[in-house]
């Protein structure tokens, strides 16, 4: 029973509302796919050193005869550099997809303005629709610039599902891109303390297909 019952409770915490290994779009699923690929290259370099340390503590007189400028080249650079090395170009390669530098199509705009303990999301794009507070209305299937600042202190915007985090600095404008794959509610956070009132500020992301989008935010949803 316990053999069920631990793998099941380990891979219930890689799913839920706010789960970052439970992606529904692009960017949280690049995302998603360098922590497994980082997480299988430390694995990896932990089996080789534990390997070597095997090695050495099995076959002592042997491994003697090997000169402490060996083991420096050989462990600190030959065994990890390549691993590595790897390593970094795959995460660089990801931070371009997530930036969408290689995606061609045209982003939809939404300003987000952090303040004690609100956001409030501001639609350019959509002349006459109003601000929302706390709930980010966004179409499906198309990439959004979240354009970022704040009224007060650092805030830290993060939908773990949809994509990276990233912080609202007041006086400054960060960007961040963001897409559901799906229409859904996906929840929202501050990720930097920010006072008090830190642990209740969060938010919804409420992605519409095409249709949906339209007719709410005609309707001017608040």
């Amino acid at each position: 029973m316990a053999r069920i019952i631990v793998p099941a409770c380990l891979l219930a915490g890689c799913s839920g509302d706010l789960s970052a290994l439970d992606p529904a779009g692009p960017s949280a699923q690049s995302i998603v796919q360098l922590w497994w690929v980082m997480l299988a290259g430390s694995v990896f370099l932990f089996l080789l050193v534990m390997t070597l340390f095997f090695v050495v503590t099995r076959k002592g007189a042997m491994m003697k005869r090997v000169s402490a400028r060996s083991w420096i080249i050989g462990g600190g650079l030959v065994l990890p550099l390549p691993i590595l090395i790897a390593l970094t170009g795959y995460a660089l390669y990801q931070g371009e997809r997530l930036i969408g530098t290689h995606d061609d199509r045209t982003p939809m705009r939404i300003e987000a303005r952090g303040r004690m303990w609100t956001w409030d999301f501001h639609y350019p794009d959509l002349p006459g629709i109003s601000a929302t507070a706390n709930v980010l209305h966004i179409p499906a299937g198309q990439p959004i610039e979240i354009l970022l600042t704040s009224s007060d202190v650092i805030h830290s915007f993060w939908v773990p599902r949809l994509g990276g985090k990233i912080d609202a600095i007041p006086g400054h404008v960060t960007r961040l891109r963001i897409e559901a794959g799906r229409p859904g509610s996906y929840g929202g956070v501050c990720a930097e303390y920010c006072g008090a009132g830190h642990a209740g500020m969060d938010f919804r992301v409420i992605a519409h297909d095409a249709e949906e989008f339209e007719r709410i935010m005609s309707g001017n949803i608040r």
